[in-house]
């Protein structure tokens, strides 16, 4: 799951070194937080959230493949 997830980020960002995953399950939910470079967030996020919520339904739809929950959000990074 993770390496689909970060395959797909990574072709969508101008930065795909700086994307980082992180994955940890919790009561049957697995919860993966999708880091990037700041200049890229808006590209994962998309207009109106078109792009994160597309996302988000293509990792449904292989979750439910394994019998799988699964949360997909996004690491806020602080402004400096």
């Amino acid at each position: 799951m993770k390496d689909t997830l970060h395959f797909i980020v990574s072709a969508i960002v101008d930065n795909p070194d700086a994307v980082a995953i992180e994955e940890n399950e919790e009561d049957g939910m697995l919860n993966l937080t999708i880091s990037v470079a700041p200049e890229d967030m808006g590209k994962v996020i998309g207009k109106e959230g078109k792009v994160i919520r597309s996302i988000r339904n293509i990792m449904k739809i292989k979750a439910m493949k394994f019998d799988k929950r699964i949360k997909i959000s996004l690491a806020e990074t602080a402004n400096e």
